[in-house]
């Protein structure tokens, strides 16, 4: 499902310092239906990009130059206005096969594998929101 229950769009903040990467999730979400994407390439504005855009989910890359997913993570977490939304790392370090193939869940974290199919992603959005 790619709704909320009274159709407001689903906002996701896509961070990830892969312009490309961000560019296709973004116009693949977009396509798919009702979501507000926003897209960030530096991940040190995250906090300020967050707050500002208010997202309901956040698409985090673990790997990055400026500061690492962990990193920006824990930042999104210690403030008050970001510190409740729930974030799906996505990163090539996760293997499909720990991912199997879908939404893997360790030590509290969501992570998906990249590269990861429309199909893939909006499940994986549906479940974490619950």
């Amino acid at each position: 499902m790619s709704e909320t229950t009274n159709n407001t769009p689903i906002r996701v903040l896509i961070i990830d310092d892969e312009a490309p990467f961000t560019r296709m999730v973004k116009l693949n979400l977009q396509n798919a239906g009702n979501y507000l994407v926003e897209t960030l390439n530096e991940s040190p504005q995250a906090r300020i990009v967050a707050k500002a855009f208010k997202p309901d989910i956040i698409l985090l890359d673990v790997v990055m130059p400026e500061a690492d997913g962990g990193d920006v993570a824990a930042m999104l977490r210690a403030g008050d206005a970001t510190k409740h939304i729930p974030i799906i790392f996505v990163s090539a370090m996760v293997s499909r096969k720990e991912s199997n193939k879908g939404l893997y869940q360790s030590g509290g974290e969501y992570f998906l594998a990249k590269p990861v199919n429309s199909d893939l992603l909006i499940d994986a959005i549906s479940r974490v929101l619950g």
